[in-house]
């Protein structure tokens, strides 16, 4: 008979049995439901709800069957339906009598919202440690990279001289990001729904906040219904996981763009690149590929979870079985893609010539000819048209502003002189931009070493 089974007189249909069966994905919540039954366990006995004979029976049970599963030992079955009713129908076939004390004052609803928020505060940790040592590769390249010259794009047309160094530290603020959403997300969770019982509490004199202590909450979840109805932690890590993935498919997208022949800036090791199966010339981008495309399962997990809980009343409804499945699979796609990706952007080997040449032509340091102008008295405005003449010029001529002579540089005005030439060098053009966030050195240098900060103080 099923642990529900006390008002039932005619077993389950065996296929509505299976249909709403959870162990087949809840099974990874096991460590988190002995811990939370431990504690609650430890509570009963504290208040005198259960005696301390059963509390150590209950605890010792609970502690051979986590040694049991992790030994691979234990079989799960449908029929007990989900890892709550598991482990109690093991824990009583062990210790007898004492077993079935264990649920007082508890509800399935209260303890898969205990296991479940355990679980993702866990994960979020995972999750921002492989984005930790993301970072630690970004810093890594972008060390080696500060007077590395690129064209910097917009509407991916070549507009501004950067560093390869700063292009991968706006990477590095968008995962800075990412860890601070996650970490977030952990301090608003960190509320222990334990003792709100299926809706309304219990009458039972329990003691919530020193469950609360013993798992690590900060406090109790302040109301019963919401302790057990809320899923917004569950959103909102999908929600964090989204938005990092979409920052994993754009520099996916650049990485397949700069290791194609157009771009050469980089080329892929070996190790993470793989060959066609006709064409023997072939180097294919595809673990950058795979990172942008599964960006769109993670976020098909966030609409999925979304739809689930926009219409149900509170407190608990059945729908809410639904929330396991997207958080485990957008987790395990997440620490899926990190370590790749990151192994990816250690290893990749950068073509510093390539870039330069190709931030050589499409005129990315017009704008530096017009402040030139600027500086030597002339308004914005007025220069900014005057260099637009210009790069009329120089693309019927098929030349650059640098290789304009003084003389054609000064029909157009007469306040150029020699020193344009060290205004319009590429190198120079990058230097100077000395402002907050830039791409000059001392700018990069301070860049790295903030995010090297912020790693080191996650790290301890």
């Amino acid at each position: 008979m099923k642990l529900w089974g006390g008002r039932f007189s005619k077993e389950t249909d065996t296929l509505a049995n299976d249909f709403q069966s959870s162990i087949h994905f809840d099974q990874r919540l096991y460590r988190e439901d002995i811990r939370g039954s431990m504690a609650h366990a430890e509570m009963l006995a504290a208040q005198g709800v259960i005696s301390q004979a059963d509390k150590h029976a209950i605890q010792q049970g609970l502690a051979g069957i986590l040694t049991d599963i992790e030994a691979g030992k234990v079989e799960f079955t449908p029929a007990n339906e989900d890892i709550h009713m598991n482990i109690e129908a093991l824990l009583t076939q062990r210790i007898g009598e004492a077993g079935k004390r264990l649920h007082t004052a508890r509800s399935r609803n209260d303890q898969v919202a205990l296991d479940f928020r355990m679980y993702v505060r866990k994960e979020i940790e995972a999750v921002i440690g492989r984005l930790l040592e993301l970072e630690k590769a970004l810093c890594g390249q972008a060390r080696k990279h500060q007077g590395t010259v690129m064209p910097g794009y917009t509407h991916l047309q070549r507009a501004q001289p950067i560093s390869f160094a700063q292009h991968l530290m706006a990477y590095a603020a968008q995962f800075a990001r990412d860890v601070t959403r996650l970490e977030d997300c952990g301090k608003r969770l960190n509320e222990c729904p334990l003792g709100s019982g299926a809706l309304a509490g219990t009458t039972y004199s329990i003691d919530r906040f020193q469950t609360a202590r013993a798992l690590d909450f900060d406090r109790p979840c302040g109301n019963s219904l919401d302790g057990v109805s809320d899923r917004d932690y569950a959103l909102e890590l999908l929600s964090a996981l989204s938005i990092l993935m979409m920052h994993l498919s754009r520099f996916s997208e650049e990485v397949i763009l700069w290791c194609s022949w157009e771009f050469k800036f980089v080329e892929l090791d070996e190790a993470y690149s793989t060959g066609s199966s006709i064409m023997p010339q072939k180097k294919n981008p595809d673990m950058a590929e795979l990172v942008r495309g599964k960006t769109g399962r993670v976020y098909g997990d966030l609409m999925g979870l979304l739809t689930v809980m926009k219409g149900l009343p509170l407190a608990y409804n059945k729908d809410m079985q639904e929330d396991k499945e997207p958080v485990f699979d957008a987790l395990d796609t997440v620490e899926l893609c990190l370590p790749v990706f990151t192994g990816m952007i250690a290893t990749m080997r950068v073509l510093p010539e390539n870039m330069r040449a190709a931030a050589g032509r499409g005129f990315i340091n017009a704008t530096d000819c017009a402040d030139y102008l600027t500086k030597k008295g002339m308004p914005f405005r007025d220069a900014y048209t005057a260099t637009g003449r210009l790069v009329a010029a120089c693309s019927a001529q098929g030349k650059t502003l640098e290789e304009l002579t003084l003389e054609e540089l000064r029909e157009v005005s007469d306040l150029f002189g020699e020193d344009v030439y060290e205004a319009l060098k590429l190198e120079n053009c990058m230097a100077l931009r000395q402002s907050f966030g830039g791409p000059a050195e001392a700018e990069t240098t301070r860049q790295i070493q903030e995010t090297e900060a912020f790693i080191q103080a996650r790290s301890q």
